[in-house]
Parts: structure tokens; C-alpha cells; sequence
């Protein structure tokens, strides 16, 4: 009999090791830190305002202005901004009733192709901000196996254990409608410990583990809806699918780079011959000069 113990336990020594060693592994962080001289000046009082008890992180998220293609469609990107774009779409708006169509010279014929405003649709633009805490802990899969209080004092009670990676409890909530709550310890690192578990075991007479999941509070915050139009790209038209991709691709750009025909330096092209395909937009970010 106290052989079966003695090898029981020898078990879980080996397996809290190796949880151990996991989470060793898991938060090491290896950088190679410069030396640096520091200087005390003075002692910062802590303000009501400062929590050190969550992890504050922000994050932005940006929807990518687009726009939908067609077989027969090509977007042309230009070099300049206020230059050749607007001209060839000025020279639209200017012959439309006479020439509302560019014909582009391909293999021995005439291809008339119609430019037109590149209308982006709408995107948006929004901060995410999350507040997790340091302290505290949710709890799910709890059904009330014993009478209210005495199921929260069993989970207050398991929560509480050292030898389970618990520890001294402020708080606890428990529903017993949903089998769901939460804990509130004593103590910063506890929670953070007990979320990378997911599983913890709760003495209620009998087997029972609750799922642990991470609290934490978010808000949508800076949330902002725009459109534009493309200064740099058009969008052409009505192109027939006479040749390979590349080949017309190549046929696209030598016409309106000529300044004779309202172009320039060409950037980038996209030719859609069959199906259909979505193009994505970035802001044109100027570059930084050090």
C-alpha cells in the first residue's frame, strides 16, 4: 500500500516538474540588453489612477479600402500623383462627347478601352482596447453538485490551494444558474498561472474540474468610416481578352506611358481576364527623411 503511494506520488512530482519546466520554457525571453549607466534623481509617488493589478494592450485595426474587378477590367497605377492619372481622366472629361474611349494599338488592331475614376468602397478604422487582469479569473462548467453556499465555499476552499498553483482569495462570484463565476486573489501572478492551466480541480466529494478562462474588459474605441478616390490608379474598361495576360498587360503599359496619349511611368498594372477579383489600397504614407 505504501509502495502504490510512494509511486502515485512520485508521478505527480514528475508531472508538476515537467508543468513546470513548460512554463520555464513558455515565459523565457532571451535578448541581448546593452549596457547602460543609470542615475537616481528621485522617488515617483504611486497615483490613485495607476493599476498595476492588468495588463493594458491597444490594438488598431484598419480595414483596407477596395474595390471590385470584372473580367474585361485593369487597374493602372501611376508614378506621379498629381499628374498623370488626373490627366488621362481629365482628358476623359474633357473629349468624352467626341473620344470617351482610349484605343490602344494591339498586335496590328485597335482596342478602344474606357478609363474611368477609380471610386474606392467604404472601409473603417477602430482601436481595440483590453484591459486583462492580473488578479482575477472566470470560471465555467461549475454545476451546483452541493447546496449554494456550500458550493462556494468548496470552490472558494479548492481556489485557495497552494499544491493546485492557487492562492489567497479576495473574492468570489458564483451563478449557479449557469455553472459560471468569478475569482478575485489576493495576490498579482496567481490568475495569470491558473489561465494557462485551462483545467483545475474542484473538492466537491467527488471528480470535477471547472474550465479557467482569462478576465478581461475591452472597449471599441476612435471609430472611423471613409471613402476616397484613387489619385494615382485608374480603372479601364471594356477590354477584350485578345491575348495572354501578360502580353496585354505589357501592350496596356507602353500605351499609357507615352505622354502623347496623357501618361508616364506606369508603377504597378493588374489585368483581370476572366472571373472576378477584389483590389486592395493602401495610404500613401510620404517617406520619413533622416
Amino acid at each position: 500500500m505504501l509502495k502504490e503511494q510512494l509511486k502515485e506520488y512520485e508521478e505527480m512530482l514528475t508531472s508538476k516538474k515537467a508543468e513546470y519546466a513548460s512554463l520555464q520554457q513558455k515565459f523565457k525571453i532571451k535578448a541581448s540588453v546593452p549596457e547602460k549607466k543609470v542615475k537616481f534623481v528621485r522617488v515617483k509617488e504611486e497615483t490613485e489612477e495607476e493599476d498595476y493589478g492588468t495588463i493594458e494592450c491597444k490594438f488598431t485595426i484598419t480595414c483596407r479600402p477596395s474595390l471590385p474587378l470584372k473580367a474585361g477590367h485593369a487597374l493602372i497605377t501611376f508614378e506621379e500623383e498629381a499628374g498623370v492619372a488626373l490627366n488621362v481622366l481629365l482628358l476623359l472629361a474633357e473629349k468624352i462627347l467626341m473620344l470617351p474611349k482610349c484605343s490602344v494599338p494591339c498586335e496590328g488592331t485597335k482596342m478602344d478601352v474606357k478609363p474611368l475614376r477609380v471610386f474606392l468602397e467604404p472601409s473603417v478604422k477602430f482601436e481595440v482596447h483590453i484591459s486583462v487582469s492580473k488578479k482575477k479569473i472566470r470560471f465555467s462548467n461549475a454545476p451546483p453538485v452541493l447546496a449554494e453556499e456550500r458550493m462556494r465555499d468548496r470552490l472558494e476552499l479548492s481556489f485557495s490551494k497552494p499544491s493546485c498553483d492557487g492562492g489567497e482569495v479576495e473574492q468570489l462570484e458564483y451563478d449557479p444558474q449557469t455553472g459560471t463565476g468569478q475569482v478575485t486573489f489576493l495576490n498579482t501572478g496567481v490568475a495569470e498561472g491558473l489561465s494557462l492551466k485551462k483545467k483545475y480541480p474542484i473538492d466537491v466529494g467527488k471528480s470535477l474540474s471547472v474550465n479557467l478562462h482569462p478576465y478581461f474588459e475591452y472597449q471599441l474605441k476612435q471609430f472611423q468610416t471613409f471613402s476616397g478616390v484613387s489619385k494615382r490608379t485608374v480603372l479601364l474598361s471594356g477590354i477584350k481578352d485578345v491575348l495572354d495576360q501578360e502580353d496585354l498587360q505589357d501592350h496596356l503599359e507602353i500605351y499609357f506611358q507615352k505622354p502623347s496619349n496623357y501618361g508616364g511611368e506606369v508603377e504597378t498594372i493588374k489585368y483581370v481576364s476572366k472571373g472576378a477579383a477584389v483590389a486592395y489600397f493602401n495610404d500613401d504614407v510620404p517617406k520619413m527623411e533622416i
